[in-house]
């Protein structure tokens, strides 16, 4: 019975360790706000389980026991092995329990993560649309080029509105160019400082 009992553990920790590792996963792909709650709901039942298991071990010990009148010294054996067992099943629940507390931070990068990355883009199009706004809010200025030549002359220019529209997409080209050079757009120094890129990839086996 207590062998039958430990057993029946073993697969809700492996449905338990699936639960952990897709939700892992889907934090770092797709975070969002309601996967706190899933989080804390996941690693409350693991604790649970875990309250259920710890006293099974004190049960075992007490069993194992010299001068135990209904324990014979052969089925020590077989207590022994249920001991290992719960032992190894209280380390499964302490990976689960340390892997679900580290999951909300992980949760809380990937949010911070995902708006740093949603900021930089917002930033890239206001410091891009700055520069545009000045032109058009010069040229939008009303000075009369009659009064003096110094007023704006580009406004008797045959094409001086195609000319202000080239300056500005070449400001903006420009400040493109200029940003991913420098690595704040795009995947240019993430892929110059890719280790095994000069020499091949690297040797996953190390890395395990």
């Amino acid at each position: 019975l207590i062998d039958a009992m430990i057993d029946a553990y073993f697969p809700i920790l492996e449905r338990y360790g699936e639960l952990i590792d897709d939700l892992e996963e889907e934090v770092v792909e797709r975070a969002s706000d309601g996967m706190v709650g899933r989080v804390h709901t996941l690693r409350r039942a693991v604790m649970d389980l875990r309250r259920a298991i710890w006293p099974l071990r004190e049960v075992l010990n007490t069993l194992m026991r010299e001068g135990i009148p209904y324990v014979q010294p052969e089925t020590r054996v077989f207590l022994r092995d249920c001991s290992d067992h719960v032992a190894q099943l209280l380390d499964m629940v302490e990976i689960d329990r340390e892997v679900t507390s580290t999951l909300l931070d992980l949760h809380l990068s990937s949010l911070s993560a995902r708006m740093n990355e949603i900021m930089k883009v917002l930033t890239i199009i206001a410091t891009i649309f700055i520069p545009l706004g000045f032109v058009a809010g010069l040229y939008g200025m009303n000075f009369d080029p009659r009064v003096s030549p110094w007023n704006m002359p580009e406004l008797h220019w045959r094409y001086g509105y195609f000319y202000a529209l080239a300056v500005m997409a070449t400001m903006a080209f420009g400040m493109l160019g200029y940003f991913w050079v420098k690595g704040w757009i795009g995947d240019r120094r993430r892929r110059r400082r890719q280790p095994g890129s000069e020499h091949g990839s690297p040797d996953r086996s190390k890395i395990r």
